[in-house]
């Protein structure tokens, strides 16, 4: 399972394109510009609840 060290950070890449979009539809006077923002935090939320899961599992894995 060495991979779910590296999805993680697809979240933080989620991120960094959604802030994007914010902001560019931010400047637009875009309506929708509060879900690219919200989609982006949500993104980070995620970044690091997986982070904490995969620490939480591999600790688990070095105790057995």
């Amino acid at each position: 399972m060495g991979y779910l060290k590296y999805t993680q950070y697809v979240y933080i890449l989620f991120a960094v394109y959604f802030i994007y979009d914010g902001a560019v539809k931010l400047n637009e006077n875009n309506e929708a510009y509060p879900l690219s923002f919200v989609i982006a935090g949500m993104a980070i939320f995620m970044f690091f609840f997986r982070r904490k899961f995969v620490k939480k599992f591999d600790d688990r894995n070095k105790k057995q």
